[in-house]
């Protein structure tokens, strides 16, 4: 399904606003911490990962939350994902979740890949601290999203969405921020796998919504609110999962236990030159592009938190 509610913003994006500056000044500090003074964060670089899990943390109970850990064995290690969570109001008990891994694969400070989408996490987390909703909202940061771990029970949000079917969660929603950082005017910068070159802009200038063919009510909610509040382009797309590239996030772990999720994400290889090369570095990153995403991103996840008791985002 390629058709998508709204229309994609054609226009000359406007200067930030004071609000989107602080965010920019913000997301870029967070880059350059994960993958500049940090650095490499794996669990062949274990003391990165830990400090990486650390700086996440301090910054999340900085901002008045509390830190959830859930602890699990991986490569002889004990690695965490991070959770802190909004309680919904109205229907608690129905959970939108939020999140990104902060591991970057061996040897690459994973600028882009993925500390743009924890930058964005930790903002959005910024914004949203203190709010209410209907929905619970939470806000989780993964270990293990990259190979060897990709696909398998070590993968972060495997374990994670593993539990949570366990426990009967109502996750009507998941989003994976990944690899949202890089964007480029250039023609011709953008590819696609067959045959969808013939359907979207071949300018890498946008954000990509992607999912499933059974999370498109997702797909288009989530692209349809992004749409009415941000002065920047979007495309969107739910697509067969076998498809190229569809399910390389931690999205893919919440389909294996029959949850509606998506990935947000600017494309990576199919226009980032540098994804998954040691030339993945903060500078390479476009923060005020980063910054307008952010924004637009933390009134998507506002927009589907605040639905109604039992709307449907995907097809049930």
């Amino acid at each position: 399904m390629i058709s998508m509610p709204g229309k994609s913003w054609t226009d000359p994006v406007p200067p930030l606003s004071d609000d989107e500056q602080l965010i920019h000044d913000n997301v870029k500090r967070h880059v350059e911490m994960l993958a500049q003074q940090i650095g490499e964060r794996n669990v062949w670089h274990a003391e990165a990962l830990v400090a990486a899990s650390i700086y996440i943390r301090n910054t999340l109970e900085d901002l008045g939350y509390e830190v959830r850990a859930q602890s699990f064995k991986s490569g002889g290690l004990t690695v965490q994902n991070l959770e802190v969570e909004l309680q919904g109001t109205t229907a608690p008990q129905e959970i939108i979740v939020l999140g990104a891994h902060y591991d970057s694969v061996f040897g690459t400070p994973g600028a882009n890949d993925n500390a743009s989408g924890v930058a964005a996490l930790l903002e959005i987390a910024r914004l949203l601290a203190g709010k209410s909703h209907a929905r619970t909202l939470r806000l989780v940061a993964f270990a293990n999203e990259e190979p060897p771990f990709y696909l398998t029970g070590e993968m972060g949000s495997r374990v994670y969405a593993a539990r949570s079917r366990q426990r009967g969660e109502q996750i009507k929603g998941m989003i994976a921020l990944e690899t949202i950082g890089y964007y480029t005017d250039q023609p011709r910068s953008q590819h696609y796998p067959f045959p969808y070159g013939l359907f979207y802009p071949n300018t890498g200038n946008f954000l990509g919504f992607v999912g499933n063919l059974s999370s498109w009510r997702l797909v288009r909610q989530a692209i349809a609110a992004f749409r009415e509040s941000t002065a920047f382009p979007s495309e969107g797309v739910a697509a067969p999962g076998w498809v190229i590239g569809v399910g390389w996030s931690d999205h893919w772990s919440f389909w294996q236990e029959g949850y509606p999720a998506i990935m947000i994400t600017d494309t990576a290889f199919f226009r980032y030159k540098h994804y998954h090369a040691e030339t993945d570095t903060p500078e390479k990153i476009d923060y005020p592009s980063l910054a307008r995403v952010t924004r637009g991103l933390a009134d998507v996840a506002a927009e589907l938190a605040g639905k109604d008791a039992g709307s449907p985002l995907s097809r049930e």
